[in-house]
């Protein structure tokens, strides 16, 4: 993995992004790492994350929600 070359995929990710709601929790990320409080289990959680998205193992906002409305 070239980490310059996923840097800039991310960054142009992020530029595109409309969802506030993931922008809010990307910026809690970034306090967390600069302070170092997140801990290990969280970047593994993290992780999954990032790989499932690599994998296309993803849903829509409205899909999701739809999914879940009942509990919300």
């Amino acid at each position: 993995m070239n980490i310059q070359t996923e840097k800039l995929k991310l960054i142009e990710w992020v530029s595109r992004l409309q969802d506030v709601d993931l922008v809010e929790k990307l910026k809690k990320i970034q306090v967390q790492y600069e302070t170092k409080s997140i801990c290990k289990a969280e970047w593994e959680s993290i992780e999954r994350g990032i790989k499932d998205i690599e994998e296309g193992k993803v849903h829509e906002h409205s899909e999701v929600r739809k999914i879940y409305e009942k509990y919300l």
